[in-house]
């Protein structure tokens, strides 16, 4: 697919970004109130990079929007550039979006504790990685002075670090790296309450605890210390609603509800209620070990979270047995089916019609880089338009959505 490109600079929306901020508080809505009756969509989404963060070289895709201030060191946009924010808002907003995710969810602690934390527990911390983790998360924080200034009806959830056990760990200030995130977006919700997502009464944050979850209390893993350390610190857990987020859920079965082999979505046991950040589904699969079925969350009579996806890996990722390389594996979800046509996503959005969450989750739009991505389109899970796949993605999702939207259970 021939690459076309649309190459902006950072200054050129400065403009008119001051002179929207004049209109924000008149266009904006205010926060999105969530209960038990809502049915919401939220896109996962990443403000990684920038010539200071970040890049796209050595990726096998490319955006197609491009920032000049990229040019130098191969091409990509800049996720501080006012016209690609712009760009992306407009994206989101056509395929019919309500919330995005605001995701500094790596390093956390390189990111937010002082020199003398990462001295003694963050070996790999060094000050170049320090410096373009701290750009991410200043990336990131951009995002909620940028989308009100625009006066955009879209609002943002954050998505917490809860991956490294030293996020636990006391700095020298008497505060954990948790906690400082914690802090670091709560004063983005506080002063930009029109971007904020309230649910069960409170402003929504995620906390993303990986791919594999230890189901044992009595281990104390790190998703069990993360419920503790709240329980321990009502300031903070009393302050904002908490959801834990996981990975590949539909290969752990002992968080499930009911064990035995699936033949359809699998309920997380309510004992952990993790929300899915992406789980797998091939229902062509014939490999003893799939088809995979993806988990989804109860509350009440509702379910809570589903999450849709354009394509997802196999067990061993997406080559085999070169995991960079054709033959796919046998039971890769791949973003097209054998005619052409989006079969992953439909397929994943068939259950989202029958299941009907509160959050409905679509991953995911903008990541890009390994190692959840592939070496080519049918192995990438991005939605953005970009050299691979073109601006197909958009319509696809925008349709499945619409239809979504139309049909309840």
């Amino acid at each position: 697919m021939q690459r076309h490109t649309v190459v902006v600079n950072r200054l050129s929306l400065t403009l008119a970004l001051l002179l929207a901020s004049s209109a924000a508080s008149a266009s904006s809505a205010g926060p999105l109130v969530v209960d038990s009756s809502s049915r919401i969509v939220v896109m996962e989404y990443e403000a990684w990079w920038g010539p200071h963060a970040v890049t796209f070289q050595g990726l096998s895709a490319m955006p197609l929007l491009q920032s000049a201030d990229m040019q130098a060191v191969g091409g990509g946009y800049d996720s501080a550039d006012p016209a690609v924010i712009q760009q992306h808002v407009a994206w989101l907003e056509y395929m019919g979006v309500d919330a995005a995710i605001s995701e500094i969810t790596n390093n956390v602690s390189c990111i937010f504790n002082s020199e003398w934390f990462v001295k003694k527990y963050v070996r790999n911390c060094s000050p170049s990685f320090r410096s373009y983790n701290q750009t991410i998360r200043n990336n990131t924080g951009n995002l909620y002075p940028a989308w009100t200034a625009l006066g955009i009806r879209l609002k943002l959830i954050p998505l917490l670090g809860g991956i490294d056990n030293n996020v636990l760990f006391k700095d020298q200030d008497g505060k954990t790296a948790f906690e400082k995130e914690v802090e670091y977006f709560g004063a983005r919700l506080q002063r930009y309450p029109d971007l904020n997502v309230i649910y069960e009464g409170k402003p929504l944050m995620l906390i993303f605890v990986g791919a594999a979850q230890d189901p044992n209390p009595a281990d104390h893993p790190l998703w069990f210390k993360i419920e503790q350390f709240l329980q321990r610190h009502p300031e903070i857990g009393e302050k904002y609603t908490f959801a834990l987020m996981a990975g590949y859920l539909d290969s752990q079965p002992d968080l499930w509800a009911t064990q035995g082999t699936p033949d359809g979505p699998v309920e997380i046991s309510p004992a952990y209620g993790f929300w899915s950040w992406v789980d797998r589904l091939n229902a062509s699969c014939t490999e003893p070990l799939c088809p995979y079925y993806p988990s989804y969350n109860q509350a009440g009579s509702r379910v809570e979270n589903f999450t849709a996806s354009i394509s997802t890996a196999g067990q061993d990722g997406w080559g085999c047995p070169n995991p960079n390389t054709l033959p796919y594996c046998p039971d890769d979800a791949l973003r097209f089916g054998s005619d052409g046509t989006y079969a992953t996503f439909a397929a994943f959005m068939t259950y989202a019609k029958q299941l009907d969450p509160i959050f409905l989750i679509v991953h995911q739009f903008n990541e890009f880089g390994p190692p959840d991505e592939g070496f080519d389109a049918n192995t990438h899970d991005d939605i953005e338009p970009a050299n691979l796949w073109g601006k197909g993605d958009l319509k696809v999702v925008k349709e499945e959505i619409e239809s979504y939207r139309q049909t309840r259970r």
